[in-house]
Order: structure tokens, then C-alpha cells, then sequence
């Protein structure tokens, strides 16, 4: 026994050795793929769900057969689904793949997106706040997927069901049913199973014996299909679903928000997709990010060299544009020109270090005059190890960058479209459509109607200063004294038409 330690010490080295060497040749970090996925049925004080578990149940299972590591949980209070989002936290490291989906009951509070607990209470008119404090912001959600250091944020939500608060007998805090359009940053797909103002089905009928949603049905049939992408997948859940409800007469569209530069396929290789056009692809900013369009196929006129594309965002000011551009990989220098003819300019450098390079970040931006017309602008970059990049071709074109630009703020400040106020009687303000009128093309109201059947008129768009408010402008109306509300839809520039909001007293 004597011998046997100093043997067993060389062989524990050994082993240490082998161990420290692997660990040497292992990369710190292997990006995998992690699912969250809640089910809510059992709600105790609204209206309750019958296939949200079985929706959940089913999507849990898909997940864990492309290589998930999931997380599945149903019927959750607030501080139950807390805790769980501290554990799904956990779960994801810097570069990962990450997907929330959620089934059950959500609700949209001006402009913003709430999923409910089970135990959220019923709220009733004006208790708008009673719902927030009880709910999580949907935003939250992909906001902590971004925190954790996820390359690919997936928010996936079967929660567009009509208003849950509704009683007989009780006004509640209103609700047209659906969900808002969602702001997304870079890295982030968000897919909702109805479109604005449309409500998802359960079931076809009393005869539709599915455990599944018609969404979820539908969506977990195409990520099993080898090769799609992530818009594929919500394209052809789109056709699939839109068709399966229309057999009954009714309108459910699923909407996605695609803000994520490439393709992401979840079950197998993108070359193995189903083609859905023969056309190029192009990587296109979404509604309300400017009008950059940079080509990704590799045609002659394409740049050469590392392909570090960047997306550029175009916002209006009282001076003139800001030109914020956006770049996947770490660059070293930004350089920019609006024509060939023109010298390329270098937009400089802010006081603050780059920790992917440890060197002074590039300033990201740039500013362009007022009366800047349609034109091609052209971006170059240098690498972190001195490679050149570009040029990349951005198409900036004023009128569509104005026109996005000033929806996406009417979108997201839907809560600010009206206001009322007491002199000389009583007077609704329309200040802030007027400020933004630039993207809206007509606007339609109702006064104590959930029903907007009333034009309102707004004075012209001016280009030259888009947000000035002409002297001679109406930017509010007198209503009867005994009016409580008013609803409001704009009809925006492209045709589309929003949610109708009301707006009470």
C-alpha cells in the first residue's frame, strides 16, 4: 500500500492534464437553443381557456424534437411565472437561441402588449393600471432575452383572443381584441396568431375535436418542415390559417415582425427550404426603421470581400436627417458618400471603447441637410483587423423615410392621439395627429361610438418641415357637454388602418 498514493497521484495528473487540454481546445461557449413555453388556461377571475395547455403541451414537444432545451409550464400565477423567467434566464447564454411562446390571455393597453396570469384580477372601466401591475409587458419579455446576450430572439404569441374582462351587465376596461403591432430591435422575430383588431380561433367549430389552437395547430406543423426559414414558417402558418378560418367567415391573419439580418432555419439546412419566390432576396428594414435596402445575392454589381452589410435608420429633425447605421460584426471605421462622384467622408469616433475591440468606437451616425433629395448613399467600413468592407449601397428616399418614420412614433405613442380639456366648454385635442400628419391619410372619429364614422380634417403634409404646425391649423374640436368618449382610426399613407382607439373623458 506504500507505492499505491504516489501511483494514484501521477494518474489523477494525467487526468488533470487531459482535462486542462480538452478545456484548451473547447470553446467557452457552444451557442445552443433554449424554449420557454407557458400554457394558461385555469384563469380564476376572467374568462377561462380550454387548449392552451394541450397548445403548449404540443409546442413543447415540437421544440425538444429540433434540439431545444425547453422549459414548459402552465397555468401560471404572477409570481409563479416570475420566478419561472428567472430560471428561463438562467438558461441563456451569450449567442444562444432563444424562443418564449406563450397561449392564453393577452391584452393591449395603449399600444402595449400585456400577457395575463391566471390570477390577474377583473378589471373594470378605467382600472387600466389594476391590469398592468398584474401582467407582463410584452416588450419586457424579448427586452430580457436581449439582456442575457441571445444572438436570436423569438417571441411567439397565441394570446390575440377577444377582450377577457367583457361581463354582462358591467363596463369593463375596454378592448377591441388583438394585439398591437410590436417595435422589435436587431435579433428579434415576434409572431402573433391574429393580426391587428383580429381575434384567433380555438376551434373551427363545436366539431373541432384538435387539442390545438387553429394557430398552434398550424405553426407546429411548419417547424417540422425541414429547411424553412423563420419568415417561411410564418408565411405559409399565415396561408394555412387565414385559409382554415375563412370556412367559417372569419378574419385571422397571424402578423410577425421580422427584425433579424439573414435566415434562421430551426430544422435543418436553409438550402433545403421550400423556394417561396425566384426573386433575389433582400435584407429590408421593417415599417417604421427608415428604407435602407442592401442586396444579399452575389451579383456582379454586389461589393466584394467580407460581407458586414449595415441597416440604416433615417430620422427626421428641425434640421435636417439623422443616418444611424447598424453593423452585425465590430468595425473599426465608418466612412460614407452620397454619390459616386463625392469623396467618401469618415463619420469620426465617439469617447467610448468598443469592448468587442478594445478600440474607440466609430461613430455610428451621420447627418444629412434638410432638402437632401432621393438618392443613393453609399457605406464603407474598415474591420477590426483592417479589412475593407463595402461600399454598400442604402437607398434613401425622403418622402417613404418621413412617411415610416412618423408612423412608428404614431405607433408607439397611440395613448397621446387625443386628449380632452374644459374651457368654454368641452374640447378635444388632436395636437399630436397633426404633429405627425405626414403619415396618416385621413382620419375618421366617433363620439360616443365605438364606431369612428366622422372625417377629421388635417392640413397638408409639408416637407420641408414636416412637423410645424401651419398658423391657421385646426388642432381641436368642441363636443357636447354630455359626451364621455371618443373613438378614433387612422387610415395611414400605404392604405393601412390601425386600431380603433377610444379615448374617454
Amino acid at each position: 500500500m506504500t507505492g499505491y498514493w504516489p501511483k494514484l497521484g501521477a494518474v489523477r495528473s494525467l487526468i488533470l492534464a487531459a482535462i486542462a487540454l480538452v478545456a484548451l481546445a473547447w470553446p467557452a461557449h457552444a451557442a445552443k437553443r433554449v424554449a420557454f413555453v407557458v400554457g394558461n388556461d385555469a384563469y380564476r377571475n376572467i374568462w377561462p381557456l380550454k387548449k392552451a395547455g394541450g397548445d403548449a403541451r404540443t409546442i413543447g414537444e415540437t421544440l425538444r424534437g429540433l434540439g431545444f432545451q425547453v422549459l414548459v409550464a402552465q397555468d401560471l400565477t404572477r409570481s409563479a411565472m416570475s420566478e419561472q423567467l428567472l430560471v428561463f434566464d438562467s438558461m441563456i447564454a451569450p449567442g444562444d437561441t432563444a424562443l418564449f411562446f406563450f397561449a392564453g390571455h393577452g391584452f393591449e393597453i395603449k399600444g402595449e402588449n400585456y400577457l395575463l396570469p391566471i390570477d390577474v384580477p377583473a378589471a373594470l372601466e378605467g382600472q387600466e393600471e389594476l391590469v398592468r401591475d398584474h401582467a407582463f409587458a410584452a416588450q419586457r419579455i424579448t427586452d430580457r432575452l436581449e439582456a442575457r446576450g441571445a444572438k436570436t430572439a423569438i417571441l411567439v404569441l397565441d394570446a390575440c383572443r377577444n377582450n377577457p374582462f367583457e361581463r354582462p351587465g358591467k363596463r369593463s376596461v375596454g378592448g377591441t381584441g388583438g394585439l398591437a403591432p410590436m417595435q422589435t430591435s436587431e435579433g428579434v422575430f415576434v409572431l402573433f396568431s391574429a393580426g391587428a383588431k383580429q381575434t384567433a380561433l380555438d376551434r373551427l367549430n363545436d366539431d373541432d375535436t384538435n387539442p390545438n389552437s387553429v394557430f398552434t395547430r398550424n405553426f407546429a406543423r411548419e417547424l417540422t418542415t425541414p429547411g424553412q426559414t423563420l419568415v417561411q414558417i410564418a408565411k405559409r402558418t399565415q396561408q394555412q390559417v387565414k385559409s382554415m378560418a375563412s370556412t367559417i367567415k372569419h378574419e385571422q391573419t397571424p402578423a410577425y415582425y421580422d427584425q433579424i439580418v439573414g435566415d434562421v432555419v430551426l430544422n435543418g439546412n436553409a438550402g433545403d427550404a421550400r423556394s417561396t419566390s425566384e426573386t433575389p432576396q433582400l435584407a429590408l428594414l421593417p415599417p417604421g426603421a427608415g428604407n435602407a435596402v442592401v442586396r444579399r445575392d452575389t451579383t456582379p454589381t454586389a461589393p466584394s470581400g467580407p460581407v458586414n452589410a449595415p441597416l440604416a435608420n433615417f430620422m427626421r429633425h428641425n434640421g435636417g436627417w439623422s443616418v444611424s447605421l447598424s453593423f452585425a460584426d465590430p468595425v473599426s471605421v465608418i466612412s460614407w458618400r452620397l454619390n459616386e462622384n463625392s469623396p467618401f467622408r469618415e463619420t469620426g469616433f465617439l469617447d467610448v471603447l468598443d469592448p468587442r475591440t478594445r478600440k474607440r468606437m466609430p461613430n455610428p451616425a451621420f447627418q444629412l441637410d434638410a432638402d437632401t433629395p432621393e438618392s443613393n448613399i453609399e457605406i464603407k467600413a474598415i474591420g477590426p483587423n483592417g479589412e475593407a468592407l463595402g461600399p454598400y449601397p442604402v437607398r434613401f428616399e425622403p418622402a417613404a423615410a418621413l412617411e415610416r418614420g412618423q408612423r412608428s412614433i404614431l405607433e408607439m405613442t397611440a395613448g397621446n392621439w387625443l386628449s380632452f380639456r374644459e374651457f368654454n366648454g368641452l374640447l378635444v385635442y388632436y395636437t399630436h395627429l397633426v404633429s405627425y400628419r405626414c403619415a396618416i391619410r385621413s382620419v375618421k372619429i366617433g363620439i360616443d361610438s365605438a364606431v369612428p364614422d366622422k372625417a377629421l380634417a388635417l392640413p397638408n403634409c409639408d416637407l420641408k418641415d414636416p412637423s410645424a404646425i401651419p398658423h391657421n391649423a385646426a388642432v381641436h374640436m368642441k363636443l357636447p357637454p354630455t359626451a364621455k368618449s371618443v373613438s378614433v382610426e387612422l387610415t395611414y399613407r400605404d392604405g393601412t388602418t390601425s386600431e380603433v382607439k377610444t379615448f374617454r373623458r
